[in-house]
């Protein structure tokens, strides 16, 4: 979902140029606002939505993400992202996502982790999943039988 400015709100503070590591963010000189220079080059990462204080910066929604003609606006607060979509139908769904505020090298890198065992090994999960993601279990989905077992 490539982002795009809305300039109305911009206030030129060049946050999301600062941080694009594509360098596609720019100021349009004769508007002092920020823009996208080539929305196809960008990767998504939406470092540029989470940095801009003006919540100025939405996106565009894949047609298997949202319908149509919606709308995507996310917030960024202290603590978390939301995500705001308008269907064409004019329901409204929220996302909220926490922005990570752990330290710098406060994570243990894989190396300092003990071997999975044979159980982790055979599970779904990624390694230590739950535990870096700060919740007791994952939801999954029951198991069927494959058609004709």
């Amino acid at each position: 979902m490539p982002t795009y400015v809305r300039t109305d709100k911009c206030q030129g503070c060049m946050e999301c140029v600062r941080i694009c590591p594509s360098d596609i963010m720019h100021i349009d000189p004769s508007q002092g606002r920020a823009y996208n220079i080539e929305p196809a080059m960008c990767w998504e990462c939406y470092a540029c939505v989470k940095s801009c204080p003006e919540a100025a910066i939405e996106v565009r929604g894949y047609a298997d993400f949202a319908p149509l003609n919606h709308s995507v606006q996310p917030t960024r607060t202290a603590d978390r992202i939301e995500w705001k979509i308008r269907m064409r139908g004019g329901e409204l769904k929220e996302f909220t996502f926490p922005i990570r505020t752990t330290p710098w090298d406060s994570i243990r890198p894989p190396q300092d982790a003990p071997l999975p065992t044979d159980e982790a090994v055979a599970s779904e999960l990624l390694a230590y999943e739950p535990d870096y993601l700060a919740i007791e279990a994952l939801p999954t989905l029951p198991r069927r039988e494959a058609p004709g077992a």
